[in-house]
């Protein structure tokens, strides 16, 4: 499937079979979520696998009852970084310097410019960021899901201060930010036959 033929097929889906993904669905997903760009490339997130259905009943009415929370196969929580500041450029220098088998030394000039970057932030500023590049990863999930045909329901109407307590999330220096049940859909789902409703290129796109 090329990927205009994947994001006509894709829809937030209101309704989601009993089917459950496989192991190896989940993890190739998770592993283009892993891949996604990032703001200096430091993915100041965590995406939480949630599959126990006693744990999503608890999260249901924080989500305000839609039930693709509980009937999808598994439940995504992108949860942003509050701990916004220069270890997370330490930790990237480390990795970088580990797998491009260079001196950390040599990416003094870039640790550098992002720390400063970060340094300007203030806790509702980095956290903000911190959420825009969550958002960016929601995105690329949606659009690789959809080329695995796995269906997808990305919603922002929740709780974030019940999933985060819930969850122990605050304790962790996570702020939950968007959540995406995932799983396959419901062959009934009336929403699946709709047509898709986007504005037009010249209504969207501006050239200049």
């Amino acid at each position: 499937m090329n990927v205009i033929n994947a994001l006509n097929w894709r829809y937030s889906v209101k309704s989601f079979s009993e089917q459950k993904l496989q192991q190896w669905q989940l993890r190739e997903l998770l592993e283009a979520t892993r891949l996604s760009p990032s703001s200096y490339g430091l993915q100041p997130y965590k995406v939480i696998v949630i599959e126990s259905k006693s744990v999503r009943q608890r999260l249901l009415p924080f989500a305000y009852g839609q039930e693709q929370v509980i009937k999808s196969s598994h439940l995504l929580v992108f949860a942003a970084r509050t701990d916004i500041g220069s270890h997370l450029v330490s930790d990237y220098i480390q990795e970088a310097s580990k797998n491009n088998d260079t001196s950390s030394e040599s990416l003094t000039s870039f640790a550098a410019m992002a720390e400063k970057a970060l340094e300007t932030m203030n806790t509702k500023e980095g956290l903000h960021w911190a959420q825009q590049q969550a958002f960016i990863a929601l995105g690329n999930m949606l659009t690789s899901a959809a080329m695995m045909k796995i269906d997808t329901c990305p919603i922002g109407g929740f709780d974030a201060q019940e999933f985060d307590a819930i969850l122990n999330l605050t304790a962790n220096n996570l702020a939950s930010t968007v959540i995406c049940p995932i799983g396959i859909r419901d062959p009934n789902d009336k929403y699946s036959q709709r047509r898709k409703v986007r504005f037009d290129h010249q209504h969207l796109v501006m050239e200049i």
